[in-house]
């Protein structure tokens, strides 16, 4: 069978208005998309399904939470590798989908529930990694962060679901803005700021790549403390403030 040419595939997976919708990472916009072009039409020449590659995408993101509890740069630099390779193959698994038209709910499922696995992962390894595999206080953030991100998740995708259960569309992209217009230009600024970014585990892991760095010049693990601690406090102030910005915005509208 020969191979797609690129434009085509291109065509076909990438539409209009796909990269730039705000469910798409930014880094899926800046360099993973290319790659996932390429890989994309080397996988459509196998056998494996969209499902079996979403199956191992989530592994990859569990992985990357495992690999920070090996100590020093070489688990950190793990940690990046494993988030990069979940993030190539959730592009990956969508794009085979489109061009062989395979959707199915349990490929939605599969892929919502890698997101949920793979970004609690890296904060407990985070926990983890911090205390030196004992109990202490930054392994109960590092646990604590993981539960706040799946709320944050979790309070998302419950959207879909109050929706699908009343009868209602897909939300859309500008029914996420707070009717209130305080409201839609404090979540603006919040935007802006980008530390939301820090509770998603392809940017913790790079911040916690960054950190053993100056973890091995300073000779213990302060670094990664410090971020275990703001990564936490992080997670627990957006938690009450995404359920406001969803309660105060159109989307349960």
């Amino acid at each position: 069978m020969p191979k797609v040419q690129l434009e085509e595939l291109r065509h076909v997976i990438h539409p209009p208005g796909k990269l730039e919708s705000r469910a798409e990472h930014w880094a899926g916009r800046l360099y993973m998309r290319s790659v996932s072009l390429r890989v994309t039409r080397l996988a459509l020449g196998t056998r494996f399904s969209p499902n079996q590659i979403t199956a191992v995408m989530v592994v990859a993101g569990v992985l990357s939470g495992v690999a920070l509890v090996l100590p020093g740069l070489g688990g950190a630099v793990l940690s990046v590798v494993f988030m990069q390779l979940y993030l190539l193959l959730d592009c990956v698994d969508g794009e085979v989908a489109r061009w062989r038209r395979q959707y199915s709910p349990l490929g939605v499922y599969l892929d919502r529930l890698g997101a949920y696995l793979a970004d609690a992962a890296v904060m407990v390894g985070m926990g983890i990694r911090a205390s030196e595999l004992g109990l202490d206080p930054y392994l109960v953030a590092g646990l604590a962060a993981a539960i706040g991100v799946l709320l944050l998740k979790s309070s998302s995708d419950l959207v879909h679901v109050a929706r699908s259960d009343s009868g209602m569309e897909k939300a859309t992209d500008q029914s996420v803005v707070p009717r209130s217009s305080g409201l839609a230009r404090i979540r603006r600024l919040a935007s802006a700021v980008g530390l939301h970014r820090l509770v998603n585990g392809i940017e913790c892991t790079l911040l916690l790549l960054l950190t053993a760095v100056v973890d091995l010049a300073l000779g213990d693990l302060t670094a990664t403390r410090v971020a275990t601690v703001g990564v936490t406090a992080i997670v627990w102030l957006l938690v009450p403030a995404h359920i406001v910005s969803i309660v105060a915005s159109s989307r349960l509208k």
